[in-house]
């Protein structure tokens, strides 16, 4: 009897417990019968460096799960957005990789950072799926996890280039002193050769000075009038063009450029508007003008969940970037319905997609075998198109129609 009572008594403790855990927490996390857990993927992007920092891109990430919640979710199940800051360093990139795997993500989207090299390698052993990121690299044209969205550097530039040949009789090229900014003269000059013009001067600086004078100086005195200066050194861009507006009488006249990410308008803005020495500064971009609007939807979430948070910027393209990503994504985990997300199943059904809209932002995404591009050394590039831009009356506005192609020109890029 005494053993039957006390088998009694630890059935009861265990009934009570499940009942306990049912009531408190609705059901048991992945237990029969129960809703499944969230999906969980992350977002990682530099801050707090002394270099580019891209804080809007994980904040942008937190927003768009915070909509798409409220929307009911991913076929019924919550999107669970995990942040890491890679600082700019090869190690944290690496331990945002494993804390991605660690934590069962099923994708990284929308991320920025300079090293692949130390991150990819982590993914492609989980089967962890990069969408989107931000294309500064050349592994992440190649990796077969790799789901880019733009063209990255190489497109901004070769497009840059392009764009200015049309214009300039000269273009200096201030850029970082680094393993990525080694690769930027050769997408700029692929751009400025399709419009019959010489090579850049190629001038190299740190990607993290508080001033730049002496490179300033180099760039005036290697240009004449006709001439064009074209910078493109992220957040260092707007402290380049303080140290050349301060030469004063020394500068020669030449037009300033760059691309989104080292220009945008809030940098605008900040130097003046209408009487910004930006003003009339050629500008190539990934995506339309903040203005356009397509870009409304973008606003209207950012208003709604992120009202007062500075980190996000419209305007910023990494916080475009993520916007993109995420609802490249959002598309494709909808079709897969009731299936299960995994880091394998989501790559299955992202190898499968084709035409999938952005709503304008980009040309239709895909990354079947058609879709990608005949760019040397860059096979997973599926997007070459850049928008023109000009600095008018203080604004971003289109220079042009459309989306350029730059997939001639990236495909006859050195030869």
């Amino acid at each position: 009897m005494t053993e039957q009572r006390s088998r009694k008594a630890v059935l009861l403790a265990i009934s009570t417990t499940c009942a306990a855990l049912i009531s408190g927490c609705g059901v048991i996390p992945g237990g029969a019968g129960g809703s499944p857990g969230p999906v969980v993927v992350m977002t990682w992007a530099p801050g707090g460096t002394k270099s580019t920092n891209m804080p809007g891109m994980p904040a942008m990430a937190q927003a768009f799960a915070d909509h798409i919640n409220d929307m009911g979710g991913l076929n019924g199940r919550d999107l669970k957005v995990l942040t890491c800051n890679d600082h700019n360093d090869q190690v944290e990139a690496a331990k945002c990789a494993q804390q991605a795997q660690q934590e069962g993500a099923v994708a990284v989207i929308g991320s920025y950072s300079e090293q692949a090299n130390s991150f990819l390698s982590t993914l492609e052993a989980a089967g962890i799926p990069y969408i989107g990121g931000y294309g500064l690299t050349q592994e992440e044209f190649q990796s077969p996890m790799s789901y880019p969205v733009n063209g990255g550097l190489p497109a901004l530039l070769a497009g840059n280039g392009q764009q200015l040949a049309g214009s300039c009789s000269k273009v200096s090229l201030v850029r970082p002193d680094t393993i990525v900014g080694d690769q930027f003269p050769l997408f700029l000059d692929a751009g400025l050769k399709a419009g019959n013009r010489p090579p850049a001067t190629d001038l190299r600086t740190a990607d993290d000075a508080t001033e730049y004078t002496s490179v300033a100086q180099r760039a005036a005195g290697s240009t004449k009038p006709g001439s064009c200066v074209a910078a493109v050194l992220g957040d260092r861009t707007d402290t380049f063009f303080d140290s050349f507006r301060r030469l004063g009488d020394e500068l020669p006249n030449v037009r300033l450029a760059s691309v989104i990410g080292s220009i945008q308008q809030s940098l605008i803005d900040s130097t003046g508007g209408k009487n910004s020495p930006l003003e009339n500064a050629f500008v190539t971009s990934w995506y339309p003008p903040t203005s356009d609007s397509k870009w409304d939807p973008m606003k209207l979430v950012v208003k709604k969940y992120a009202f007062g948070d500075d980190r996000i910027n419209v305007s910023d393209p990494g916080v475009q970037t993520t916007w993109i990503a995420y609802s490249v994504f959002t598309q494709v985990v909808r079709t897969m319905g009731e299936e299960e997300v995994t880091p394998l199943s989501l790559k299955r059904a992202l190898d499968k997609a084709t035409a999938v809209s952005t709503g304008g932002l980009t040309p239709d995404l895909g990354w079947r075998n058609e879709n990608m591009l005949a760019v040397p050394g860059h096979p997973r590039m599926v997007n070459a198109k850049v928008v023109y831009e000009v600095v008018r009356e203080g604004l971003l506005v289109a220079a042009r129609t459309g989306f350029a192609d730059m997939t001639p020109t990236l495909s006859h890029q050195g030869g």
